[in-house]
C-alpha cells in the first residue's frame, strides 16, 4: 500500500498540550475508523510535531483517500506527498551491496 507523508500547516502546533495532542489523536482515530468501515484502508503511522506545523506519516490506497481523512476530520492538509522510498544509517553500510 503506498505511504503518505502529510504537512498540516497548524501555527503553534509545537506548543500544543499533551491533551491537545491526545484529542488531535482521538479524532483522527475516530475518522480513521469510521473510514475503514466504509471500506476505505488507511492507516496512521506517525506524526511529528513541530513549531508551526505537524508531519503525518499515513498510508493509504491513494492521495484523495488521505484529503478525506483531513476533510473529515477538520485537519489541514497542506500538501500531501507520496513517499517513494526511504533510506535510514544502514542504506549507506558497504556490507549490504
Amino acid at each position: 500500500m503506498p505511504k503518505f507523508l502529510i504537512e498540516r500547516q497548524i501555527p503553534g502546533a509545537g506548543k500544543l498540550t499533551a491533551a491537545d495532542l491526545q484529542s488531535i489523536s482521538a479524532k483522527s482515530n475516530g475518522v480513521i475508523h469510521g473510514m475503514n468501515l466504509e471500506g476505505r484502508d488507511v492507516q496512521w503511522v506517525q506524526s511529528y510535531v513541530v513549531d508551526d506545523k505537524i508531519f503525518c506519516v499515513y498510508n493509504a490506497p491513494d492521495a484523495d483517500t488521505i484529503r478525506t481523512h483531513a476533510m473529515k476530520g477538520e485537519f489541514p492538509a497542506n500538501a500531501v506527498m507520496e513517499i517513494r522510498n526511504g533510506i535510514d544509517p544502514t542504506t549507506g553500510d558497504s556490507k549490504l551491496a
